[in-house]
């Protein structure tokens, strides 16, 4: 038997999307998948690994599993036990940590009591308790007092972030982004408010196993789709012959069609980790440098995943900077401007000639997502297909 006839579904990246919709699959509707990852490790951009202190590490920057939505945090709960985590940032501000994003404890530290307190009054009056702010908009209000304070959060807290993260101006940057960086009108120094918090209690690699672990799904490591497939005049080559099952990308689309129109802009990070010989380096587990440093936060993986280790400390630092398609770079960040999307667009147009070909993800929708947003829209996918 040809190997394009050994496989109901080929599932290209074996990340959230791919993992989910692949156990699904072969789970609900006894499919035989093959999953082709070209990285040596599963999980995506989730991945996790001891290093070689005995650490627990995020391969590629903190990752929070937060939800609101019932669905997907019982789905992924059949697969890991949770750590009771809620993420807290404070950002470096010449010294001062501030809660991130901004709220009202952050404007007490900030300002004198009496200020403080007038504005916090100003702002509730306007926008209501436990509202988020995006602070482009703040920035639009006419009283001269909110005016201050806006100035005072867009430069200190979000304008050189913002610079150094995505290599744009704010303004240049798409709404959705910006609207990630709100101020919170709220004592609740929580980063996310969902219901559902935390972080698997094992491991994220584990939790990806154990979703993997089904005699239906077969998974090549070191595995590149683009040497494997081939897209011709409507029809889908897998190893040179002809494919008729259905096929879930969820890599760069761009890459898909050998970047026929140009590269679509990303912005990739460089990760330097340092294994330090203190207990504790830093009092939250991410604190970000919005005014000063060329890195833009430094995380610390035992505050985030609870590990009792005296004596030595993991930190990672992240330097975000422009992706430019080698294989040593990871693109993780698309860069949303009105040209680029209208670039993915016509890559996207190239695939209404495979019916049977599916886009999904960060990298294959050239959109952000978090992780429960595609959790669900995974499982959403397969609950249509097996219509």
């Amino acid at each position: 038997m040809k190997k394009s006839e050994m496989y109901d579904c080929l599932v290209v990246g074996c990340g959230m999307a791919g993992t989910v919709i692949a156990r699904e699959l072969a789970e609900r509707a006894g499919k035989k998948i093959l999953i082709l990852e070209k990285h040596d490790h599963i999980g995506g951009n989730a991945c996790d690994f001891m290093d070689e202190n005995g650490i627990l590490v995020h391969r590629y920057g903190p990752h929070i599993f937060h939800t609101n939505c019932k669905r997907v945090f019982d789905y992924l709960s059949r697969f890991t036990q949770w750590r009771d985590y809620s993420h807290e940032v404070v950002g470096n501000i010449y010294g001062q940590l501030l809660p991130i994003p901004f709220n009202l404890n952050s404007l007490h530290l900030a300002f004198e009591p009496n200020k403080a307190e007038h504005i916090e009054q100003k702002l509730i009056d306007i926008y209501g308790f436990g509202s988020k702010v995006p602070i482009l908009e703040l920035r639009r209000q006419p009283d001269a007092e909110l005016a201050q304070i806006a100035d005072f959060i867009y430069d200190n807290i979000f304008l050189y972030y913002t610079q150094k993260q995505w290599g744009l101006a704010p303004d240049e940057i798409d709404s959705l982004v910006t609207a990630r960086v709100p101020v919170f009108i709220s004592y609740d120094n929580r980063y996310f408010q969902d219901t559902y918090q935390g972080i698997p209690a094992q491991s994220y690699t584990s939790l990806f196993e154990r979703m993997l672990d089904h005699p239906n799904i077969e998974l090549l490591l070191n595995s590149d789709a683009r040497n494997l497939l081939q897209l011709e005049a409507g029809e889908i080559f897998f190893e040179g012959c002809p494919f008729n099952g259905t096929v879930l990308y969820s890599g760069p689309t761009d890459e898909l069609f050998d970047c026929r129109y140009g590269r679509l802009p990303y912005r990739t990070l460089d990760f330097v980790f340092e294994t330090l010989n203190t207990t504790w380096y830093q009092s939250k587990g991410t604190v970000n440098y919005p005014v000063d440093q060329e890195y833009t936060r430094i995380t610390e993986f035992k505050r985030l995943t609870g590990q009792a280790l005296d004596g030595r400390t993991t930190i990672v630092k992240e330097y975000p900077r422009a992706y430019t398609g080698t294989d040593s770079e990871t693109p993780y960040y698309p860069i949303q401007t009105l040209a680029n999307l209208t670039l993915y667009e016509r890559y996207r147009k190239l695939t209404d000639e495979f019916p049977q070909l599916h886009l999904m993800g960060r990298l294959a929708e050239y959109k952000y997502y978090n992780m429960d947003a595609i959790v669900k829209k995974a499982l959403e996918f397969v609950d249509a297909l097996l219509l």
